[in-house]
């Protein structure tokens, strides 16, 4: 099997207002649920043929100077959805996507 690139594997970090949630649930305190999240998690958009152990060996040879341990890879395969162009009969579609939640181990971090 040829090796890819890191760079090939994982396309970009996907940073939305539930993502930044999750990864700051590590230093949330509210409740005995929460307090039990001491794992940072993060999550990347990645080729759609890439599986979880090509996803963590890119993870942690792109963020080598940082040190990160990844512990667990969670994928999912996002459909495109369908919408209406304005002013078109034709309508149009979103594109389709795979997801990577990564999960690193206890004090690592991808932030200074």
């Amino acid at each position: 099997m040829s090796q890819k690139s890191p760079y090939a594997v994982i396309k970009s970090r996907y940073i939305t207002e539930k993502a930044t949630v999750l990864s700051k649930l590590k230093d949330a305190t509210s409740n005995a649920s929460v307090r039990r999240c001491e794992s940072p998690k993060y999550i990347f958009i990645v080729d759609p043929q890439a599986n979880k152990t090509e996803i963590a060996d890119a993870i942690e040879e792109i963020y080598a100077e940082k040190n990160v341990k990844v512990a667990a890879v969670n994928t999912i395969n996002v459909k495109p959805k369908q919408y209406n162009r304005r002013g078109n009969k034709n309508p149009g579609r979103s594109n389709q996507m795979k997801k990577a939640i990564v999960t690193l181990s206890r004090g690592d971090s991808l932030e200074d």
